[in-house]
């Protein structure tokens, strides 16, 4: 698995010489730096030939190009109404998340179109109505329910046109979409790849059956099925930068930091390059998590500076703001740095679950740091974006912020010397954590509950229940620094020396090169050294 995983930084050198940017939509001929994609349709040759080209780029979620060769595709054949269909699939943006309220208008409008034109075989006709069915409602109808009635529609085109690879492959994607965070059987997941493996046999470079696999397999039980698409995606389509991220999120389960930084660098050159900036902020956030893994913090802070001055993202697209935040926030939190995570100064934005990762580190730094005024200020506020959340009927980053609050109150009591309260409260909240999963523009939060849990249990004196805790969080996200370093703290004061060993040693092979300001690489070293 090692080697599989080695071999893709040479995909990401690769991938760095071929990138030429979005002047590559010039050419009407086969794009072979965005992998192959062929989607049948009753329009004409240029225009097929166009449109083709769109998919390739949406299958890799470069949304703002795809759209402008859809429309170079009406501009070859005016009857062309599938185009209209590729133009409001584009203004979904990633279908994991909601797209902003202009961009439902737009693309309702664009289907409507369609519709009026109208389209020349029932397939196509097939296809527009399937995404009609999650444009349709009103101001009410919440992004789930719009999910939902896409997948079902979804599911019936699948159904109609069994050997219609294309209509699979929209089928599979949603059903991750619609997949609940609670489901830990993976249903959704695994029925999407057993119905994309097969496909990625008949069409090996096709862009969305790579990409929609890694999206399938991202989560920690099932996350090293993953590894092949992982490693063959970035070759597929080297010069779009989602292709080149998307690795990271397989790198990231499965602990390997320094394919993720590789990966991660790689998208940011190109995302930057193309003036993608929200996707390059989103690349960079997942290298500073990978980089704070490694204890490479001069590393990581050059990167957030970098973040920090980057400018022409998006304002109402979560990715970029979602970034910044979050990674400001774990630099200080993965660090311990407890009085800087209390310092740490809010910048609102239009997201609520965004607005409340500064007050999560805010709060746990000045519970932590000893001030516990400002932690029940900011503990406040997560309630009141929670509650914001609820009345918006966003269920999931509702409970996510709820977590939130409820590990920051935790270690409130903590402070307060509430330590029975506070454990409880702690262990009710990893619980929590672990009945749900991240979002797909996070690595992961700022700390993993149950490591949190973890370190109260050893602050407590209780060693052989913190080391289960680290050991737990280990197997849900391995070689965490955060948890590696806690199991091997555990196991010594547990009387356990050859885990302790273990696991020290552990420690020295993730970060031997990481910052030597870190306490813990210079207690590994000593520990090692005496045993």
């Amino acid at each position: 698995m090692r080697a599989l995983a080695l071999r893709t930084v040479s995909l990401f050198a690769l991938a760095a010489g071929l990138f030429t940017g979005p002047a590559a939509r010039a050419d009407d001929g086969t794009d072979e730096q965005f992998g192959k994609v062929h989607f049948q349709t009753s329009c004409n040759e240029v225009a097929q030939r166009r449109f083709d080209r769109g998919m390739r780029y949406q299958h890799s979620f470069w949304y703002g190009p795809a759209r402008e060769i859809f429309e170079e595709t009406l501009k070859a054949d005016p009857e062309c109404a599938i185009a209209y269909w590729g133009i409001a699939l584009s203004l979904l943006s990633n279908p994991h998340f909601p797209a902003p309220k202009e961009n439902v208008v737009e693309g309702l409008a664009a289907l409507q179109k369609a519709k009026t034109v109208g389209a020349k075989s029932e397939r196509e006709r097939d296809y527009i109505d399937a995404l009609l069915a999650f444009y349709s409602g009103d101001e009410k109808t919440t992004f789930g329910q719009r999910v939902q009635a896409y997948l079902k529609a979804a599911e019936t085109v699948a159904a109609r046109y069994p050997d219609d690879d294309e209509a699979q492959i929209a089928y599979a994607i949603t059903l991750n979409v619609a997949a609940s965070p609670n489901d830990k059987t993976y249903a959704n997941q695994l029925k999407g790849t057993a119905i994309l493996e097969p496909i990625f046999k008949r069409q090996p470079r096709h862009p969305g059956v790579a990409h929609y696999l890694i999206h399938l397999y991202d989560y920690p039980p099932i996350a090293e099925k993953g590894l092949d698409a992982a490693m063959r995606y970035a070759e597929i389509a080297p010069a779009a930068p989602h292709a080149l991220h998307m690795p990271s999120h397989i790198f990231t389960r499965v602990g390997y930091w320094k394919e993720s930084i590789a990966a991660n660098s790689r998208s940011a050159k190109a995302a930057r390059e193309g003036k993608e900036f929200h996707e390059q902020l989103h690349a960079e956030d997942y290298m500073v998590y990978a980089l704070l893994q490694l204890a490479q913090d001069k590393e990581a802070r050059a990167v957030i500076e970098d973040m920090i001055a980057t400018k022409g993202y998006p304002a109402n697209y979560r990715t970029g703001f979602y970034a910044i935040a979050a990674s400001q926030a774990r630099y200080v939190v993965e660090r311990g740095d407890w009085t800087g995570a209390a310092a740490l100064k809010v910048e609102p934005t239009r997201f609520a679950y965004v607005d409340a990762i500064t007050h999560f580190a805010r709060a746990l730094g000045a519970a932590r740091s000893g001030e516990p005024d400002a932690a029940q200020a900011d503990i406040a506020k997560l309630a009141e974006l929670r509650d914001r959340l609820r009345q918006d009927k966003d269920a999931y980053w509702a409970e996510i912020v709820d977590i939130q609050r409820q590990v920051a109150a935790a270690w409130l009591l903590n402070a307060q010397s509430k330590h029975a309260e506070a454990l409880d409260a702690m262990r009710a909240a990893a619980d929590a954590e672990d009945k749900t999963e991240k979002s797909v523009v996070t690595p992961g939060p700022l700390a993993p509950a149950r490591e949190l849990y973890g370190t109260m249990l050893l602050e407590r004196g209780m060693a052989t229940e913190a080391l289960a805790a680290f050991e737990a969080t280990l197997r849900k996200e391995p070689n965490r620094f955060g948890a590696t370093i806690g199991a091997a703290q555990a196991a010594d004061r547990a009387g356990d020396p050859a885990k302790a060993r273990q696991y020290y040693a552990k420690v020295l092979e993730l970060a031997g090169n990481g910052d030597p300001s870190r306490q813990e690489l210079a207690a590994a070293r000593t520990f090692m050294a005496r045993n």
